[in-house]
């Protein structure tokens, strides 16, 4: 019976909440969940998601947080990192740090894949401090091969207005990830969620939907981009990485909403992270929809 396949490691570097499966507790319950080795390093613990109201916050002092991405960086196994996760920051200082160990991680691995989830706002405002969006934008956004904002975030980002897929789209490829994948952007169809990918070296966006929920519990948005990562680092092509992270986001969405949960419920319907069954909607943008199973076999690739 030949050996199974070893998956690579990818570095995980967000905020790490006591009670709930936000930041960095969902990502990576889920990228374990499909194999691969975690290295986590919170970038701030919290009691809980600040959607359930004030709590304690503990950020690392940038010495000892420097010092730890450092250690990573220069130990004997960096080159089994094959992918590198950034989110939530505790502070702007940490994006030099960030950034050092990335670049060390490529010398190792040139085909490493950092993905940049700008996580710093939405509803119309920051609520991370500018200095922290501005560090997010500035020194880690031109380092990632994906970035994951959400409409609002995207705005922020390019510029730009965000309130039409069009508007979107042309905003994503103004930056300069070759990725971008953008979470709650506008929709193709009324009652509807859309998330859009915008691959640099593909003519058009494309579009994953499906219907709106209403009160879904945090924590889609981080779960999303794990696992467009993870998937494309499974070999998945562009367009089945989307199709397969919406599927799973928007089904784990769906039955923690049913069971009248507050967080989602990633451990209880981790089959959904595995082999998602929702249906969602892929389009792209100039093309006629079609609707699949996010789980069917690879039909080429998006780009």
């Amino acid at each position: 019976m030949p050996a199974p396949v070893r998956k690579p490691a990818i570095i995980v570097i967000t905020s790490l909440v006591a009670r709930g499966s936000v930041g960095g507790r969902g990502v990576v319950f889920a990228l374990e969940r499909l194999g691969f080795p975690v290295w986590f390093v919170p970038t701030i613990t919290l009691s809980w998601h600040p959607g359930h109201g004030p709590s304690t916050r503990l950020v690392p002092d940038m010495d000892g947080f420097a010092a730890m991405l450092a250690d990573l960086a220069n130990s004997p196994w960096i080159d089994q990192v094959g992918g590198i996760l950034t989110g939530y920051l505790g502070s702007p200082e940490q994006a030099e740090a960030i950034a050092g160990l990335i670049g060390k991680a490529r010398e190792k691995n040139p085909d490493l894949l950092y993905l940049c989830d700008p996580i710093s706002g939405d509803a119309g405002r920051l609520y991370v401090p500018e200095p922290t969006a501005e560090a997010i934008r500035d020194r880690l956004l031109p380092l990632a091969d994906i970035a994951t904002p959400n409409a609002f975030e995207l705005a922020w980002l390019s510029g730009m207005p965000v309130t039409t897929p069009a508007e979107a789209e042309a905003a994503a490829r103004t930056l300069s990830p070759p990725r971008m994948v953008v979470s709650s952007a506008p929709a193709l169809f009324g009652n509807a969620m859309a998330t859009m990918l915008v691959a640099k070296a593909a003519s058009s966006a494309i579009v994953a939907e499906h219907p709106a929920i209403a009160n879904a519990p945090n924590g889609p948005g981080d779960l999303l981009s794990s696992l467009f990562l993870a998937h494309l680092l499974d070999g998945a092509n562009e367009e089945t990485a989307l199709g397969r992270a919406t599927a799973t986001a928007f089904e784990l969405v769906a039955r923690s909403v049913k069971a009248g949960a507050d967080e989602l419920w990633l451990t209880t319907e981790q089959g959904s992270i595995v082999r998602p069954t929702a249906m969602v909607t892929m389009r792209r943008l100039q093309t006629p929809t079609i609707r699949r199973k996010a789980n069917a076999p690879d039909s080429g690739d998006a780009g």
